[in-house]
């Protein structure tokens, strides 16, 4: 085994030029009044490592080209697809009208595990809430489902930007087994 230098993995990977014809993994990602620019960059991050359809920056949700978003992005604000809307509502109604189902990454009394995904479920919008009160539940209320990462500590959330790249993952792993 031995460790591959950034030009021997470069060999393989996309470029802004080629991207448009990249797959992309049938998900839209709704960020809901995040507050921290690093959480932001760090999930532009992620979203460009699994190729997601589009990320939109609702609420008070920094946005490009704030400097610590770009600098934890690395680049992916420029290779994901991205908008802000104010109102987070507004792009949940518009993806509903396509036939997009709606899930929250957040804990509530009907939440499934993460991992409990199926085929039927895609298209799929994730919404990801605010860092202290998750996502609300006037949201909630028009969602088709919530996920949720199962914790077993004492601890009974993770970081928004963590957590999304758990999820996301997970997401692309089942999305691609059954493609």
């Amino acid at each position: 085994m031995k460790k591959l230098t950034h030009d021997e993995i470069a060999v393989n990977r996309s470029t802004l030029e080629n991207i448009s014809n990249i797959k992309k993994l049938p998900v839209y990602v709704i960020l809901d009044s995040i507050r921290s620019n690093y959480n932001v960059g760090s999930i532009f991050r992620t979203s460009d490592g699994v190729m997601i359809e589009k990320l939109y920056l609702c609420g008070y949700t920094p946005h490009p080209p704030k400097k610590e978003i770009l600098k934890t992005a690395l680049g992916s604000t420029d290779s994901v697809s991205w908008e802000y809307v104010k109102e987070p509502k507004e792009v949940v109604m518009t993806l509903k009208e396509k036939g997009v189902k709606i899930c929250a990454l957040e804990l509530t009394n009907k939440s499934k595990k993460y991992y409990e995904v199926s085929s039927s479920d895609f298209p799929l919008c994730l919404i990801i809430g605010n860092e202290i009160t998750g996502v609300s539940q006037d949201l909630i209320n028009i969602c088709d489902c919530s996920l949720e990462i199962p914790q077993y500590g004492i601890k009974q959330s993770l970081n928004v930007a963590v957590a999304y790249g758990i999820s996301i993952f997970e997401l692309r792993k089942i999305f691609d087994s059954i493609h």
